[in-house]
Formats: structure tokens, C-alpha cells, sequence
């Protein structure tokens, strides 16, 4: 009998170890504590990027932080103020504590297809990313101490996203124009592919961080997945993931997907 209560006890002992910790958002001390594990949390799964020297955690790390504190989003509004010219949406987000099953923030946020690298977006995409980004604006507003505390900037990568693309914008307007024999070519492959300037290069290597895709080749990527031959699951799935390519993947993706497109127009060519 004392040796199946000694089983229970040790039994009880592994699940207490084995138990994640909750937070409680009203203690200092906690959050203090939760500050350390989300640094952990973000540097292991690269949660973050790195616009202009600086680290900003992209809203999966706002999300991780949020529920270790039994905080979640909820999507109250999705707002289509799209007209003839622009593809444009509104999200307003709501965080509920599951505790009390008060709400205890909010935010609201937009995104449109006239930003700088989102020309090429699809309906879908636009009102996704300005969900998104009304998810990390929610969670900025009561939690953007806990992530300075992490060690990182407070605000969201996503909010930052535009700024980063308008400096892309800048460093291309900068380019020489191709010589004109070349504009048969597609504009946009051009100068994805082409090499950046050596003014460019001492910027870079101040940097040693990870060199996310640039707005250039974000927007080629687009205006390949947007082939008719593309299917609409390997659409979504590439602008899933797209702003967590690193400048030498984007490079890969768009090559290949010039290759899947060129093979399957061949073979539409060929049965026809």
C-alpha cells in the first residue's frame, strides 16, 4: 500500500515539473519571468526580424506571449473599403482574458495593395494581413513592455513591414535604368535579378542578421504565383510564408517558379 502511494506522489511530482506555467498579466513578477522565457521562446524559433539594425517580433511571438497569459484575439470586424482602384481592409481585434472572459484590449489595422510590395496581392491576402496585423497592434497595446523586456523593439515586424519595403523602393529608384535593348524582357524579373550596386554593399555587411526578401523580389514571387498554371493551394501556402524568406530562398523560389510555369505551359502547348 505505501509503495502504490510513493508511485502517486512521484507520479504527481513528474506532472508538476512537466507543467507549463501560466502568468498572470496584474503580477510584475510573473510577467518579469515571462519576459525571460519569450526571449528564449523567440531567439529558438526566429520569431523576429531585423529592419534597419533593429529586431522586431513578428506577431506568432506576440501570439506565444499573449497566451501564456491567457489572452487570445478574436476578430470582431473585417471591413471591405475596397473601391474601382484599390483593394483595401479594416480589422479591428479584440483580446479576451479567458479568465475573467473580460475583453482587455483591442486593436484595429489596415492594409491595401497600394503599399509599397503589395501591388500584386490578391483580395484574400490583403484582408489576411490586416487581421494579422490588427493581432499584434491588440496585443502592442498591453503588451508592449513585456516585449522591450524581452529585449526586442515594441512593435510588431508587421507594423513595420511598409517602412522596410519603402526603403526597398528607395534603393531601386536608386538603380541605373537597364539599357533599352533589355525591355523586351518583364521589368520586374530584370531587376529582381539583377546584382545591387557596390554602394549597397558597406550597409549590408554592417548588418551580420538574416537578409529578409526585398520588396522587388516579394512582388516578383507575386506576379509569378498569379500564373494561371499556379494552382490555388500553391498560391497560398508560397504567400503564407512569404515575408519568412530570406533573400537567397526568394532568389530559389522565384527560379523555380519560373521553371514550373515554363514546363507546364509547355505542356498545355503540347496537348493543345
Amino acid at each position: 500500500m505505501q509503495t502504490k502511494v510513493n508511485q502517486v506522489a512521484n507520479e504527481e511530482k513528474v506532472v508538476k515539473k512537466n507543467k507549463i506555467e501560466s502568468y498572470d498579466i496584474s503580477r510584475s513578477d510573473e510577467t518579469m519571468h515571462l519576459a525571460i522565457d519569450l526571449a528564449k521562446f523567440i531567439k529558438e524559433n526566429r520569431l523576429y526580424q531585423n529592419i534597419q539594425g533593429k529586431e522586431y517580433v513578428n506577431v506568432e511571438g506576440w501570439q506565444y506571449a499573449g497566451s501564456r497569459l491567457g489572452i487570445l484575439p478574436i476578430v470582431e470586424e473585417l471591413t471591405s473599403m475596397t473601391d474601382s482602384t484599390e483593394i483595401k481592409y479594416l480589422a479591428k481585434v479584440n483580446l479576451l482574458n479567458l479568465r475573467t472572459e473580460q475583453v482587455v484590449g483591442a486593436g484595429f489595422a489596415i492594409c491595401s495593395n497600394k503599399e509599397q510590395g503589395r501591388k500584386y496581392y490578391q483580395e484574400y491576402a490583403i484582408a489576411s494581413m490586416a487581421q494579422t496585423r490588427a493581432i499584434g497592434k491588440a496585443y502592442r497595446n498591453i503588451l508592449a513592455w513585456i516585449i522591450r523586456a524581452a529585449g526586442y523593439e515594441p512593435t510588431p515586424a508587421e507594423e513595420m513591414d511598409y517602412q522596410g519595403n519603402v526603403q526597398d523602393a528607395k534603393v531601386e529608384q536608386a538603380r541605373p535604368a537597364a539599357p533599352a535593348k533589355t525591355m523586351k524582357a518583364v521589368p520586374v524579373e530584370a531587376e529582381a535579378a539583377a546584382p545591387a550596386p557596390a554602394a549597397a554593399a558597406p550597409a549590408q555587411a554592417e548588418d551580420p542578421a538574416v537578409k529578409y526578401a526585398t520588396a522587388k523580389q516579394k512582388e516578383e514571387i507575386i506576379r509569378l504565383l498569379n500564373n494561371p498554371v499556379i494552382t490555388r493551394q500553391e498560391k497560398t501556402k508560397m504567400l503564407l510564408n512569404i515575408n519568412k524568406l530570406d533573400e537567397e530562398r526568394a532568389k530559389q523560389s522565384i527560379q523555380k517558379l519560373k521553371k514550373v510555369i515554363e514546363d507546364r505551359e509547355h505542356e498545355q502547348s503540347a496537348a493543345a
